[in-house]
């Protein structure tokens, strides 16, 4: 029996109400053991003997066949097996959502690396994440340091991911949406560490022409921060 004859049982017994033992009604069926050996066609209660004698169960897997197919397995084990498989993919599934890393404009270079690192580490799992710079009082008046930090990650998460959703101002907080990259190179690592948090740009950066081809260029919404 192959994985996915294996997969198609599965999803019956987890489905819908599965017949058992002496719950199951038919004339005859086709049994087939734990390794998938078909042991061939007899009444319920000569399959029921055949389980029994190896300490396990007979389980109604496909009750349309003609005859219904049983197999001789250990019911309440698979149970738990199946149900902690699905546990896995439901938590796979969420794990691949979009997150979430915060961090502040001033945010000292080891925190800027562990949440750089920590971006990463969900862009390799599949997951989309959404970059936020948030600011408080009068931070919002050097709005400079916070899009030279988004500059910064999107340029050393370049191998990794790709900008998805373009840098912008929420309010208080200044974000972008990074996803996977497609093909992500065999090997890569996080880039070196830093030695020194970006330079603040000279008064009057804010409104200066873009420069000729720019990595991950980010400009304010307003001039003059």
């Amino acid at each position: 029996m192959g994985p996915a004859t294996a997969g198609r049982e599965e999803k019956l017994i987890a489905d819908r109400f599965v017949r058992t033992n002496e719950k199951i009604r038919a004339r005859e069926v086709r049994v087939i053991d734990g390794e998938g050996t078909q042991l061939g066609i007899m009444a319920p209660f000569e399959a029921l003997k055949v389980a029994r004698a190896q300490g396990l169960d007979l389980v109604e897997v496909a009750p349309t066949a003609n005859p219904p197919v049983c197999r001789i397995i250990n019911y309440g084990k698979f149970l738990y097996q199946l149900s902690k498989r699905q546990h896995e993919a439901r938590k796979h599934q969420k794990s691949v959502g979009l997150k979430e890393v915060k961090m502040r404009p001033r945010t000292s270079v080891h925190d800027f690396e562990t949440k750089r690192n920590r971006i990463i580490e969900f862009l390799r799992d599949g997951a989309k994440v959404k970059a936020t710079i948030m600011f408080r009082g009068r931070e919002m008046a050097h709005r400079n340091l916070g899009i030279n930090l988004m500059n910064r990650l999107i340029q050393e998460v370049g191998e990794i991911g790709q900008v998805e959703a373009y840098p912008k101002f929420e309010g208080p907080t200044f974000a972008t949406i990074l996803a996977p990259k497609k093909t992500v190179p065999k090997g890569a690592s996080p880039p070196a560490r830093t030695a020194a948090p970006p330079a603040m740009p000279r008064p009057g950066a804010e409104s200066a022409p873009k420069p000729a081809a720019p990595k991950a260029v980010v400009a304010p919404e307003t001039s003059g921060g």
